[in-house]
This record gives C-alpha cells, structure tokens and sequence, in this order.
C-alpha cells in the first residue's frame, strides 16, 4: 500500500499537504518568547531531561524578531531553499499556550499576516490548554489549517516520571478529548529509547491508534547541550538505542498506526551543532531512506497491524 501518491509505505505529512494545496507548504517554526510551567516552578523545576534552553526549538534563537518579522524571512528562506509556495505557522519553542487568552490572541493573529499562510500549528503540554484557549484556536480553523501538537513522549507513567515530564497520562486524554470535541486537528509527539521495553513502546502505539489520532511526530531521545540528559550521558548512567534498533522500532509503531494517521517526523532530532549523542541522528535522509527500505523488505506498511 502506498499513500498520497508517493512510494511511501506511510502517510507522509508532507505529501499529504502538497496534495491538499497544490504545491509545496512547509512549516514556519516560530519563537514567540513562551515559557513553560516545568520550567519556571509552576509545577516543577528543571524541565524535562532532554529540553534544551531553546525549549525544543529547532531554529537558532529568533525571539528578537517580532513575529512577522520571523515570517518574513521564513518565507524568503524557504521559498528559495525549497521552493515552497504556501506555509504554516508553527509555534514550537516552549509552550505555546501558556500565556492568558487575549495576549494568545494577538500572537496567533500576528502569525497570519501573509496570505501565503494557509495553516497555523501549536506546540503545547497538555495541561497548558482550557475550555476558552481552546475555544480561541479552534476559531482558526475555518479559515486556516489548524493544528495542535501535544507533547505526550510515553502513554506509561513511571516514563513520564523519570524524565521529569510533570504531567501523567490522563492530563493527556483528558487534554486530547477537549481539543478533538472543538474539531481541532491533533499531532501527537512520542519519543523513543526512553529505556522502554519494545512491548512497552507497542503500547504506545495501539493506544494512540485506538485514539485514531490524527497525526503523530516520532523522535529519538538524544543529548543537547546544556541538558540534564547531557550530564546523564557523560557521567555514565545511560546510553541511546542504535540506529539499526530505532529503524526497526519505527517500522514496528507504523504498522499499528491506522492509516489516516499523518506522520508529521520519523528522524532528526535538535540542531547538530548542539546534539551530543548519539551522533547517528544528525544523518537524517539517511535514516529515512533506510525506514524506506525496511518497509519494502517487510512488505509491509502503516496500518497493516490495525487491519488484522
């Protein structure tokens, strides 16, 4: 089974936009100078193990522009590099909903400020989201494609636990439902090599595909500078799984996955001048060529597992 078009085995994000809007789109990340309630002491300290000072922001700092501004150059740079055509706005760095209602407000406005804008993506925790905040973004979704991104990492409790997440699983659901009743599409974000057992791993992915959850970004936890996970790696207490293991593993996950699932991530995790391990991961087409090519020596494809 193929999708979109393509000789992809799973339903690609990228071709699915392509195919919705006629031409290229690709995501504008944006730093709107967002905090985080497990970073500030709201609700613990620290942070999660592998968050850098970016808050997970894969662009350098940007936040010194205003963000049309950050638009601007988004669309000037990704329009030559890419050729990209139409865009979305993606609020990455941090918690992007973690301010009141009207300042939100202003800020998701000031990202729609070019009509080659024809979506807008928010990266959030699932206990920084209420009936009114909700209620805000799902009044976008009319006019722009509308997305949240919760990160979740693990459906197992004593995993969210030991990487200080601050938030258990049913945060999660209870999050999940409200936004899924507002009709707002969601992307679910998941980590692999939280040393989990492979079952444990599954379990995430047959719970997520029971949610027939719209879509899903699969990382590799891996070590940035500046991080708790950084001291954990160079003092010894832990290692990460090897590539042949993650290509393996990700394949696995697909296949449970249902295949209206959009796959929005597969490999590449954090900026390479930042990741200290494992160092494979900087490789990212290489990755994915070779999840392409496990698939095709499987057989096999996203969904095939929810089929049986």
């Amino acid at each position: 089974m193929l999708f979109n078009g393509t000789d992809k085995r799973y339903n690609q994000y990228s071709a699915y936009l392509k195919n919705k809007f006629g031409v290229k789109v690709y995501k504008i990340t944006l730093d709107a100078g967002f905090s985080c309630p497990n970073r500030d002491g709201t609700i613990s300290k620290g942070g999660c193990i592998f968050c850098d000072e970016g808050g997970s922001f894969s662009q350098a700092h940007s936040n010194q522009l205003s963000i049309e501004d950050q638009i601007q150059e988004g669309i000037k740079n990704l329009s030559t590099r890419f050729k990209a055509q139409k865009f979305m706005s993606y609020f990455q760095a941090y918690s992007n909903t973690y301010k009141p209602v009207k300042e939100l407000e202003k800020i998701y406005n000031s990202a729609l400020c070019d009509e080659k804008i024809v979506g807008l993506s928010i990266g959030t925790r699932p206990d920084c989201v209420d009936d009114e905040k909700l209620n805000l973004i799902a009044s976008y979704k009319d006019d722009y494609y509308t997305w949240i991104e919760y990160g979740l990492q693990s459906i197992h409790d004593n995993t969210l636990k030991k990487i200080n997440r601050g938030h258990d699983f049913n945060s999660f659901l209870k999050a999940y439902e409200k936004t899924k009743e507002k009709g707002i599409n969601v992307c679910v974000h998941v980590i692999f090599g939280l040393w989990e057992t492979h079952d444990e791993i599954m379990q995430t992915a047959q719970k997520l595909a029971q949610l027939k959850v719209d879509g899903v970004k699969i990382h590799m936890l891996c070590a940035l500078e500046n991080t708790k996970l950084a001291q954990m790696y160079y003092s010894g207490e832990i290692d990460f799984m090897d590539e042949d293991d993650y290509i393996k593993t990700v394949c696995d996950f697909l296949e449970y996955l249902p295949a209206t699932t959009m796959i929005h991530r597969l490999a590449g995790n954090g900026m390479k001048k930042n990741l200290i391990a494992p160092r494979w991961l900087g490789k990212k087409m290489d990755c994915l060529n070779k999840i392409d090519r496990e698939l095709n020596q499987r057989g096999t494809f996203q969904g095939c597992k929810s089929l049986q």
